[in-house]
């Protein structure tokens, strides 16, 4: 929102509020006619509050009031309109025990912290921080793809059944190139323990991977995967 970033006296949350609003009387409508503008709106502010969460469709309709059906309808008017994302689960036919649910990121972490009552840096420094933050580096790489024309680009996560988890698989030809997002500045060796049960997976080769993180220097922590500061995303 080059209006808001380039102006220290803006206030971001009228901004956002009034955007939210141009976005759901002009936008959605040419996108798909909603009846109920005022469902849309909660719709919007619950898909904010599960950022960084795998995408539950019913979870989402008991607090909005409306059907699946409908919010699978209103995801993919999010998605249309470079609101919101889907990020795939990694799997093959040699991960039959993989998670094969796609994970939900609001792509401006900015509107969700509206949405969502976050409304001063302190607050948000809490029980969200970490989805927030991974929500930022996600919807950055995801941006860098876009700008360079690629709309579909080879990111997932991956989650399995034994508790494995890698944020982010950045894949290129048979090549899995894995990430840890961290919020902090001490990342540690432990952190990218999954990063081992790709080596599991036939068919595919694990390279050089790291953690994203509030440390400001690139630093070697195992087998050549290092730390990677937040500004070289």
């Amino acid at each position: 929102m080059p209006a808001l970033y380039g102006s220290d006296g803006m206030d971001w949350q009228m901004f956002y509020a009034a955007y939210a609003k141009t976005y759901i009387e002009r936008d959605v409508r040419a996108l798909a006619q909603v009846g109920d503008e005022v469902k849309f709106l909660k719709f919007m502010t619950a898909v904010a509050a599960r950022t960084d969460q795998l995408l539950n469709l019913a979870s989402i309709a008991g607090d909005v009031g409306v059907s699946q059906p409908t919010v699978e309808r209103w995801v993919s008017i999010l998605r249309a309109s470079g609101v919101a994302a889907l990020l795939s689960p990694y799997h093959t036919s040699a991960t039959k025990r993989a998670v094969k649910t796609p994970k939900l990121y609001f792509l401006d972490t900015g509107l969700a912290a509206c949405l969502t009552r976050w409304s001063t840096p302190d607050v948000l420094r809490g029980a969200a921080a970490g989805a927030f933050f991974e929500t930022f580096v996600v919807a950055e790489i995801l941006k860098s793809y876009a700008n360079a024309g690629i709309l579909e680009p080879p990111v997932y996560f991956y989650r399995d059944r034994e508790q494995n988890e890698i944020d982010l698989l950045i894949q290129r030809d048979m090549t899995l190139y894995p990430i840890e997002i961290k919020k902090y500045a001490d990342p540690r060796a432990g952190d990218i323990a999954a990063f081992a049960a790709l080596d599991k997976i036939s068919g595919v080769k694990r390279a050089h991977g790291g953690i994203i993180c509030l440390y400001d220097k690139v630093l070697p922590l195992k087998d050549g995967d290092v730390t990677i500061p937040l500004e070289y995303v």
